[in-house]
C-alpha cells in the first residue's frame, strides 16, 4: 500500500485520520514481511536526509515505522516514538524539517492529530532492492515454466 502525497508542496504537515487506537494490533503476515525487506536493503541509520518539502509517497511498515519515498529511487526508513503507535492506520503523513533537511531526534512525523518524533533515520537502497525483486519474478517464472 504505497501511499500518494496530496497536498501543499511546502507544508511540513498534512493532515491525517486514523482508523484505529488499538496498539497490540499484530502485523499481518505480508506487513511483516514487507518490513523484513526494507530492514534487510537499509543501511546504519543516519543523522539527516535533504528535503525539497514534498515527497513521493509513503508506506507503512509497522505500528511505528514507515519508508518515505523523496524519489524514484530515493527511500528512507523511519522509525518514530510515541506517540504514534498505529502508523499502518494513517491515511496520510506529514514531515516537519529544519533547513532544507529532515533530522533524526528533532523532526517529526504528523499524522493530523499527533506529532511523532522521528527516532531513527535509515536509507533504503531502493534501485537494489527492485532489481533483486525483478530477479525473483523472473526466477519464479521460469521455474513454473510455459
Amino acid at each position: 500500500m504505497l501511499h500518494k502525497h496530496s497536498g501543499l508542496a511546502g507544508v511540513s504537515a498534512a493532515l491525517a485520520l486514523l482508523a484505529g487506537c488499538a496498539s497490540g494490533i499484530p502485523l499481518h503476515q505480508s506487513q511483516q514481511e514487507e518490513r523484513d525487506r526494507f530492514t534487510a536493503y537499509s543501511g546504519e541509520p543516519i543523522d539527516r536526509f535533504t528535503w525539497l518539502g514534498r515527497y513521493d509517497g509513503w508506506q507503512p511498515i509497522g505500528r511505528d515505522e514507515l519508508v518515505v519515498f523523496t524519489g524514484v529511487s530515493d527511500a528512507y526508513l523511519l522509525k518514530v516514538g510515541p506517540p504514534c503507535d498505529n502508523l499502518q492506520f494513517a491515511t496520510r503523513i506529514g514531515l516537519t524539517s529544519t533547513g532544507g533537511a529532515v533530522y533524526s531526534r528533532f523532526d517529526s512525523v504528523t499524522t493530523g492529530q499527533w506529532r511523532c518524533p522521528i527516532e531513527e533515520i535509515r536509507r533504503v537502497d531502493y534501485r537494489r532492492m527492485q532489481a533483486d525483486l525483478r530477479l525473483e519474478a523472473q526466477s519464479r517464472k521460469a521455474r513454473a515454466g510455459p
